[in-house]
This record gives structure tokens, C-alpha cells and sequence, in this order.
């Protein structure tokens, strides 16, 4: 799923690659402006070091260009693509002290949204052929949201709301607040949302959802079985939304209860960091690697 829009504006990208990068380096890299010669220059390539989806080059190269405006850039990937340990993803050929100095903030976030991407392509290859589909939710790191969001999508899955202000979902504490479904649902269309998703924990509630009017159901912490009662009583009258408790496991059985959708938090709440290297060469010899694990 190569070439995918990036999520941030040029403005958006620039003022969180500003923050990031004063975060890490603050008045100077010390380290580097001691012992780097400000005249030295190197090539460095960034590689896989294990099997990958893509996920965040353009906001790395991003990054090395704000502290190097000459740096040569040369992406050998897109993101949303598959690769094996050893892939070469970018080279790069700039001042050295510069690159030094973006190498981890660089490197942390495409390995973070590489983890993202990654672990949502093994859900959704594991789901292929049911006819389900693979969402995110808003359980997402404060900031990073649009960046998740977009790693989800490099990996094959379908964003969910993006937040609380472009859609409504009615859940559990709503429902308790509000003194129950059809009186949730019947404020949601007197303040002008029509469309609006109810949470549903039994079989009981998703008959009083439907008889209310509900767009459609989240079906949650269901058991498979539970599901495909559910899923037969709601005879695609409505969407039917999968969360709670997935994992790999078990995303299969749910999916071939019939639900159309699956949302999973831990695609952006746990996924694991993907190994990616930065080799820094001179003269086309390695002289460094990644030197921060």
C-alpha cells in the first residue's frame, strides 16, 4: 500500500519535528560537537533488521533535512511496503555532526510507527478472506495520534474515528449517565446526530439498540459464539463492530463470527518497536553503528 498521503501539513510536520528535535538535543549535542569535526562529512544508510512494514520514512528524512537543509536524500522505500531483515530503506549522504544529532529522534519514530504498521499487518493478514476489516481506536499516545492513525493504514488496517469531536459512539458510562440506550440515542438526535454507535455488552442491549435506532453496534467483550448469536439477530440491519481483549490468537475466531469490523487497541497501545539500523559510512567503509539500543 505504497504512497500513502502523509497525515501532518509541511507547518503541522515542521513545528512537531522542532519540538522532537529540542527535546533531544536542547542548547547542543555535546557529545558530537566535541569530537566531530564540523567540517566531516558521511553516508549513512538505514536498514531493516528484522521483517517490516514501512512506516514513517518521510518524517525521518524530514527530520535529518531540518538540521542538514543540504543533506542528500535517497528513499529506497515507501511506506506501507513489506521487507525483509537487511532491506535498505534510505541513504543519506550529509554533515556529519547534523546526522549524528537527528540519528535517535529520526530513527525512534520510524521504528515506533514501523511497530505500528507491522503488528496491524499481522492482524489483517491473519483475518484475510472473512470479509472483517481491521480498525484502530483512540487508545493512542497523546500527540501521536495522526502518526498512529497513519502507521495503522501503512499496515492495512481502516482508521476509526479520528477523536471525540467526528462521531458519536455511546458506550457503557454514556448509557449508565444517560439512563439507558433509547435515552442516549434520543439525545444524540436532539442535539442533531443521527448516525450514532452504541456499545453493547449483551444480547439484550442489542435488541434495545436496534429497536431505538441505533446506526450501528460495538459489540463488546463478546465471546465468539456470543458474536455470531448477535450477529444473526442483527441480520445486517446495521454495522456490527468486534472490540475487546483481540489479539492475534484470537482475532481469526472473532472474525469468522460475521462482525464487520474488528477494532484493536493494542495496534497503537503495544505494538512493539521494529529493529531499524542507521550505518554511518566514510569513504564507503562502516564506521558506526546505531550506537543507542
Amino acid at each position: 500500500m505504497p504512497n500513502l498521503p502523509f497525515p501532518l501539513s509541511d507547518d503541522a510536520r515542521d513545528h512537531f519535528i522542532a519540538a522532537a528535535l529540542a527535546e533531544d538535543i536542547g542548547s547542543g549535542d555535546l557529545t558530537s560537537s566535541s569530537v566531530i569535526p564540523n567540517e566531516a562529512r558521511l553516508i549513512a544508510t538505514m536498514r531493516a533488521r528484522e521483517p517490516m512494514v514501512l512506516s514513517g520514512l518521510p518524517l525521518a528524512c524530514a527530520i535529518f533535512k531540518a538540521l542538514d537543509p543540504d543533506v542528500g536524500l535517497q528513499a529506497m522505500a515507501d511506506d506501507g511496503t513489506a521487507h525483509q531483515a537487511g532491506s535498505v530503506l534510505l541513504r543519506l549522504n550529509g554533515r556529519a555532526r547534523a546526522l549524528l544529532s537527528a540519528e535517535r529522534t529520526a530513527l525512534n519514530l520510524v521504528q515506533h510507527l514501523s511497530g505500528i504498521a507491522t503488528l496491524t499487518h499481522r492482524y489483517v493478514e491473519t483475518i484475510k478472506g472473512t470479509g472483517a476489516v481491521i480498525l484502530d481506536t483512540r487508545k493512542t499516545t497523546p500527540l501521536l495520534r495522526r502518526l498512529e492513525k497513519y502507521a495503522v493504514a501503512c499496515g492495512g488496517g481502516v482508521n476509526h474515528r479520528m477523536g471525540l469531536y467526528d462521531a458519536v459512539m455511546i458506550k457503557d458510562n454514556h448509557i449508565a449517565v444517560a439512563g439507558g440506550i433509547r435515552p442516549a440515542l434520543e439525545a444524540a438526535r436532539a442535539a442533531g446526530h443521527d448516525d450514532c454507535q452504541v456499545e453493547c455488552d449483551t444480547l439484550d442491549q442489542v435488541d434495545e439498540a436496534l429497536a431505538a435506532g441505533a446506526g450501528s453496534l460495538l459489540l463488546d467483550n463478546m465471546a465468539p459464539d456470543l458474536l455470531r448469536r448477535a450477529v444473526a439477530r442483527i441480520k445486517g440491519r446495521v454495522p456490527t463492530e468486534a472490540s475487546g481483549g483481540v489479539r492475534l490468537e484470537t482475532v481469526r475466531a472473532i472474525a469468522e463470527s460475521g462482525v464487520d469490523r474488528i477494532s484493536i487497541g493494542r495496534l497503537t497501545q503495544s505494538a512493539p518497536a521494529i529493529d531499524i539500523g542507521l550505518d554511518f559510512e566514510q569513504g564507503g567503509t562502516p564506521i558506526m553503528k546505531d550506537h543507542e539500543e
